[in-house]
């Protein structure tokens, strides 16, 4: 579970009793696009004929471009989902990466989720002895692509959530 119990209310859209506007909540979106399709690769490595983390990223960029509603984006998500399900390591957890980003049209928080799966997935890229320097070196590349607009906004959440995202987030 990434989600915290209780909800920072600068991670909930103003629509929905939140502070965080539409153009940071996009931001937040394709800043967990990038961590997500960073990763991709491992999925599809293992399983090329399988469209649907591929097609979470473009669904979370069409939703940020206004071409698709949040509900289609959220089910794009929830595809990529399971097509992680029924795999293991590094694979498993990149397809995880980018069903969370679809989901951040849904949820914004979703956005630590594709960056923790990510994180994840490269650690388990490597062997054992590796994972921790190829953990923080995944971290460090998400945090360089952070838009200084919600780079704040992240870190302090990053450092909320981070022993309900496995601890990735220590760098």
């Amino acid at each position: 579970m990434i989600l915290p119990r209780v909800r920072d209310p600068r991670l909930v859209t103003v629509r929905r009793g939140g502070t965080l506007s539409d153009a940071h909540h996009h931001l937040l979106a394709l800043w967990a696009v990038d961590c997500a399709e960073h990763v991709l690769p491992l999925f599809e490595t293992v399983r090329p004929e399988d469209p649907r983390p591929r097609d979470a990223v473009a669904a979370a960029r069409a939703w940020v471009a206004g071409d698709l509603r949040m509900m289609e984006a959220r089910a794009a998500g929830g595809h990529a989902m399971g097509a992680a399900r029924e795999l293991t390591g590094a694979a498993r957890h990149a397809a995880y990466s980018a069903g969370q980003a679809a989901c951040v049209a849904h949820v914004a928080e979703h956005d630590l989720g594709a960056a923790a799966y990510a994180i994840r997935a490269v650690r388990a890229s490597v062997s054992e002895g590796e994972s921790g320097a190829a953990g923080r070196a995944e971290c460090r590349w998400q945090r360089d692509r952070l838009p200084d607009a919600v780079r704040d906004l992240v870190l302090e959440d990053q450092a909320r959530r981070n022993e309900i995202c496995w601890s990735v987030f220590e760098v």
